[in-house]
């Protein structure tokens, strides 16, 4: 217990000083960059509180109040894969299945950019998501409240309690694999970009899809090990004829066929008349412009991404002689250029 907690503060000493950095940087914006302040304006409302959510948890930890049963098991099963891959768990294995923060996502309108996002509290209603993006809107920008399945911000990581427990273990293992990274170059270049002090779409693009591949990967070992028959499990609906990721990948692509001639107001048409059909299908997306290819995108897995990174990772952990190996590889690397020549490019 003491050494859990004594990880748990080293961890949030480190988030603590992030999260100054965080207010520091945005104080210190230039005029040129008003719009970022307007946005923490609007936002300010409905800001998530990151000293007061950590106080919380660290006090519920000092309590024994911060696991359940179902988060005790689900730790020592993603533990044990861990250990088998050889892979050192640091910092301590931990999560809390909550609902994560929300996230708003702010793109420009003329191009697909993840250009900001800011960090909103967990209980907001779908009235006050509507309100903040009209409001930011407003700036000429193309703004999303993203719902998030798990985040790594905080020590521990949040995972929605409303997924199923294969989404569950991928997000617990996809969540804490964030926080791995951060003590390693591509994870800290990673919350570099996220305090605005050095932006590399690169970075975050290649960690998140590094993360999301690792965490398949372990948490198909688990549920194998652990709860076989449900390892293929579909989550999220039951169309069967419908090829989402197809649908997507054409979207994405027209999107920027018509942005790339600007043509903005013709591709946020474009864009809800294929809302109005994806919802038709059985996907339930709540509003599709600019921002949320900016945020899907980031995934290089994701139908609405346009990068080869996920391509390049891929080829990488193939050639890769263990799953150690590969992340070791790539949590060391700086920069794109070097995983297009470690993939052979």
């Amino acid at each position: 217990m003491r050494i859990l907690l004594k990880h748990r503060i080293v961890v949030l000493t480190m988030l603590v000083v992030l999260s100054s950095l965080v207010v520091l940087s945005v104080s210190c914006t230039p005029n040129k960059q008003d719009n970022r302040s307007k946005l923490r304006l609007i936002a300010e409302p409905y800001a998530f509180d990151f000293v007061q959510w950590e106080a919380q948890a660290l006090t519920s930890a000092l309590k024994g109040k911060d696991s359940t049963t179902e988060e005790a098991a689900l730790r020592r099963q993603i533990a044990s894969v861990l250990v088998d891959e050889d892979i050192c768990i640091s910092p301590p294995l931990a999560f809390k299945l909550e609902e994560p923060p929300h996230l708003l996502v702010i793109s420009p309108r003329e191009k697909i950019v993840y250009l900001n996002r800011i960090l909103l509290r967990q209980d907001m209603s779908l009235e006050e998501m509507e309100k903040l993006e009209a409001q930011a809107d407003t700036l000429g920008l193309s703004t999303l409240v993203a719902e998030l399945g798990g985040f790594g911000g905080t020590y521990p990581p949040t995972v929605a309690a409303s997924l199923s427990r294969v989404d569950t273990i991928d997000a617990a293992v996809e969540e804490w694999f964030h926080q791995y990274l951060a003590l390693r170059p591509l994870g800290f270049l990673y919350l570099l970009d996220s305090i605005g002090v050095r932006p590399d779409p690169d970075i975050v693009t290649i960690n998140e899809t590094l993360a999301g591949i690792v965490s398949k990967e372990i948490g198909a070992e688990i549920s194998a090990r652990y709860y076989p028959g449900q390892e293929k499990v579909k989550t999220d609906h039951n169309a069967s004829d419908f090829d989402f990721d197809a649908e997507m990948e054409q979207t994405r692509k027209q999107v920027d066929n018509y942005l790339s001639e600007s043509k903005i107001a013709k591709a946020e048409r474009y864009m809800e008349e294929r809302r109005v059909m994806f919802v038709a299908n059985g996907y339930k997306i709540r509003k599709l412009n600019q921002a949320y290819f900016a945020f899907h995108g980031i995934y290089g897995q994701d139908p609405t991404s346009v990068s080869l990174i996920y391509d390049d990772l891929k080829k990488l952990r193939d050639r890769s002689p263990s799953l150690k190996a590969f992340i070791a590889n790539v949590a060391n690397m700086t920069s794109y250029d070097k995983l297009t020549r470690a993939s052979g490019k």
